[in-house]
């Protein structure tokens, strides 16, 4: 206490010309408008600037909450797109009226572990059981197909990648219904191969190849990628098509995990056919 009471003796005079000045510029912004509109654009120019920043500070610490928003907005966009999908390519003019929700829900999950450079690649997403994840769901990203669930934990899941050797699933051409068997041959990431095309089949390079819809895994529609060479096996009568994929399978943060709400349904029904035959 002392010590701030000699401060004060030592300083009084330059103290006592900054608060006249203080005064005397209190006085003047109040009888001058023009110096009260400046200091009023100067405070605000100021505080501003403080509130951006503070604004942006708390914007970056809630990324994480913003980029699960928007994951689970992009879901429920899926689901309807899935829905709006399936009645515009429905031959039933009376299941337009009875659909009322989507064959497939789309749940947002996160990449912890994405290996592409081996040949059976296994991916690791925060997302298992407790978030109703399972084995034989399709995974997808905006850009095209990632994989198939292979196991899960309660908090965790590992995905059979599409860079592996043991993933196979139909595939289609996007212009025709003319389909074949999509599988990697442990080689490039960005390149996979369509087996036993139909000759048939109408076959460019650059057209699209998406997924049939024949598997209870994944839906019609789904982009893979676009035809980058062909051949054509004369003694089968089958293409072979390479195609790049859409998806950079070598940068993967988040992913949508498909549930298809009929699969056992389906299930049981294959089965119930099987058994007969």
């Amino acid at each position: 206490m002392q010590q701030i009471i000699n401060f004060l003796i030592r300083n009084k005079n330059f103290l006592l010309f900054a608060f006249l000045f203080f005064i005397s510029l209190v006085f003047t912004i109040q009888s001058h408008s023009y110096h009260k509109s400046k200091f009023v654009n100067s405070a605000n120019f100021l505080s501003g600037g403080v509130y951006e920043s503070l604004s942006n500070m708390q914007d970056y610490f809630n990324l994480k909450t913003y980029n699960q928003q928007l994951l689970e907005e992009n879901a429920r966009l899926r689901e309807n797109e899935s829905k709006l999908y399936s009645i515009t390519n429905s031959s039933d003019s009376l299941s337009i009226y009875n659909t009322t929700e989507s064959q497939f829900k789309y749940i947002p999950a996160r990449v912890l572990e994405n290996p592409y450079s081996k040949t059976d690649n296994i991916i690791t997403l925060k997302a298992g059981k407790r978030d109703s994840i399972f084995p034989e769901m399709g995974v997808i990203t905006s850009q095209g197909i990632v994989g198939f669930i292979e196991k899960t934990s309660t908090k965790y899941s590992t995905v059979l990648s599409i860079l592996n050797t043991n993933f196979k699933t139909s595939a289609k051409l996007r212009a025709s219904d003319h389909y074949g068997t999509l599988e990697w041959n442990g080689q490039d990431p960005n390149i996979m191969t369509v087996i036993d095309m139909q000759e048939q089949a109408h076959v460019k390079i650059g057209d699209t190849i998406e997924t049939s819809g024949q598997s209870a895994i994944f839906p019609k529609g789904i982009p893979i990628g676009t035809i980058e060479n062909f051949e054509l096996d004369n003694s089968k009568n089958f293409y072979t098509l390479s195609v790049r994929l859409f998806n950079d399978m070598t940068n993967l943060g988040h992913v949508y995990i498909i549930k298809n709400i009929d699969k056992e349904e389906i299930r049981t029904l294959e089965e119930n056919n099987t058994n007969e035959e």
